[in-house]
């Protein structure tokens, strides 16, 4: 069966264009162009990826984006933004939202099927070893999180991310270092990335975020998992 990719595109043009190359790379294809209707059909069928532009009828991309990283069912399945909105603030906010990646309009065709292909790869890479602390755990094979007993929402990319840290415990790495080994080829992410990512960590597994037991920020040098003692 081939794999579903939910486009979220009210220019029509972009969208055909988007599904034809999508079609030629061997996906099927859902067009949406009001934000809205984004959820109810993934919910009918569920993809293997969402692309969202963000300024579209109804809900804007940001909008779909924080609601499927809210949605128990749909919140792991990786989201890229392509989009004409191109600021740092923009893709800083796009991060804080959960997204995955993040192409600027105008794009080029090859490097947009590179990009999904990227991501995708990335979520099917195996973890082998599970993470267990006093505060929380990682299931490798499920890819959850369940801190102090409770399942919480993570991303694949916060999960590997988290993984990676917390699989060196007492190394330090620069934040070049971390993203050469969570996202390799993702050229969209920059250094303030990975702090935006590290920050959504800790509100999740740390007891006190501003006084992190675990993700240990290493002045001038970059971050460190601590691990408990």
């Amino acid at each position: 069966m081939k794999q579903l990719v939910i486009v979220l595109e009210d220019d029509s043009d972009i969208a055909n264009l988007i599904t034809l190359h999508l079609q030629q790379a061997g996906f099927l294809v859902k067009v949406s162009a009001n934000g809205d209707a984004v959820l109810s059909l993934a919910r009918h069928q569920v993809p293997v990826l969402f692309l969202l532009d963000i300024m579209v009828l109804g809900s804007s991309g940001f909008e779909v984006c924080r609601r499927i990283r809210e949605s128990r069912d749909l919140a792991k399945i990786p989201i890229i933004f392509l989009t004409a909105k191109t600021t740092e603030e923009d893709r800083v906010k796009g991060l804080e939202l959960g997204a995955d990646d993040y192409i600027s309009k105008p794009f080029s065709t090859r490097e947009l099927i590179a990009r999904i292909n990227a991501v995708l790869r990335r979520f099917e890479q195996p973890l082998v070893a599970n993470i267990v602390t006093p505060d929380f755990q990682l299931d490798s094979e499920s890819f959850t999180l369940t801190v102090r007993g409770n399942l919480a929402d993570i991303t694949a990319t916060e999960f590997r991310l988290l993984h990676f840290l917390a699989s060196h415990a007492g190394r330090v790495f620069s934040r070049d270092q971390i993203l050469d080994a969570v996202w390799r080829d993702m050229s969209f992410v920059t250094p303030r990335s990975v702090d935006v990512y590290i920050r959504r960590l800790r509100e999740k597994i740390e007891q006190d975020p501003e006084e992190p037991r675990y993700l240990k920020t290493v002045r001038g040098a970059g971050y460190k998992f601590e691990a408990a003692k």
